[in-house]
């Protein structure tokens, strides 16, 4: 059996407040015998269960980073009952080039799993979080956002599940992280995915769409932050009240909610984030690079309910997703 490389230089299961890194040795062109150098904190108090938080699964994604960030240095021992496990950039390369892949192997860590202890180093460190760090957790708190190319309403999600068991865990979990839109959604891809590999082992897993367009802002900071807390407190980590305020339920149950380019050219929103649209309604239109004379071609919702993301750069390519529709859960 093939050992995976990657060592941590902080104990994993010893009480108190440990700060250190996941050392995935990487000898490159600069650096003969080098390392990456992922940072991981790790703060335990006697038994309890095991929370594990991560950001940055995609480089250029910042609320998770963030709030887990600032987590590091205000969560003490003494607060905790369990153990807590931060990541703060789990896709370390990416995060450092500030890109949703690995600059070194392009690697998503998103559709990496379950990795392989030889494989890339993408591939490695997805393989030690589902060989050591998952098997010793109870919940996953895993924050993304658009990034780049999207731009998403603040939501908290969990996916429709065969274990219906394991899907109200979630629920209640997403419930817990109190984002002002709480979704859930059938996911169109989860061949890889990090989410998919918390579920088959039947752990609770929430994850977030909190923003985009590459940055964060002082409103999505927060909304990760209070989420962080409260999802905390919710699985009996952290004492204290949870702080709950409105959110709207929508899913996300098939195809119809995505629109997808078929062409190149210039994006026009027609609709805002979070605005109602009607079936057949035009929420984007694709204008051409290349002549002018010619009139776009229209992007029509194919069910009703609200726009939660849309295409962020006003260039869009064939194949690009153009708007998310989420349909209100009544």
């Amino acid at each position: 059996m093939i050992r995976n490389p990657i060592t941590p230089t902080i104990p994993l299961d010893q009480d108190g407040e440990h700060h250190g890194f996941l050392r995935l040795p990487y000898s490159r062109d600069d650096s003969a015998w080098g390392s990456i150098m992922i940072p991981i904190t790790v703060i335990q108090n006697g038994p309890g269960p095991t929370a594990l938080l991560t950001g940055a699964n995609h480089g250029d994604e910042y609320e998770g980073p963030i709030a887990l960030q600032e987590l590091t240095v205000t969560l003490k021992a003494e607060d905790v009952t369990g153990r807590v496990i931060i990541v703060p950039a789990f896709n370390y390369p990416a995060f450092r080039a500030g890109t949703r892949t690995s600059p070194i192997d392009k690697g998503n860590m998103n559709r990496s799993f379950p990795g392989r202890p030889d494989g890339t180093p993408t591939q490695k460190i997805a393989d030690y979080f589902q060989t050591v760090l998952l098997p010793m957790v109870d919940i996953a708190l895993d924050f993304h956002s658009g990034g780049k190319t999207l731009d998403f309403l603040p939501f908290a999600a969990v996916h429709i599940l065969e274990d219906k068991v394991l899907e109200a865990e979630c629920m209640r979990a997403m419930r817990a992280f109190n984002a002002p839109y709480s979704v859930q959604l059938l996911e169109i891809d989860n061949v890889g995915m990090y989410d998919t590999a918390v579920e088959d082992m039947g752990k609770v897993l929430v994850t977030t769409e909190l923003g985009g367009g590459g940055t964060s802002t002082a409103r999505s900071n927060a909304i990760a932050k209070k989420g962080l807390r409260n999802v905390l407190i919710h699985c009996g980590i952290l004492r204290g009240e949870m702080q709950i305020d409105e959110t709207v339920k929508l899913t996300m149950p098939d195809d119809d909610c995505y629109l997808f380019s078929e062409g190149d050219g210039m994006c026009e929103a027609m609709v805002d984030l979070g605005d109602p649209v009607r079936k057949g309604d035009v929420v984007a239109r694709r204008w051409p690079l290349d002549r002018t004379g010619q009139l776009p071609e229209s992007f029509h919702a194919r069910r009703d309910g609200i726009l939660i993301s849309r295409h962020h750069p006003g260039l869009i390519k064939s194949g690009d997703c153009v708007a998310v529709i989420g349909v209100t859960d009544s």
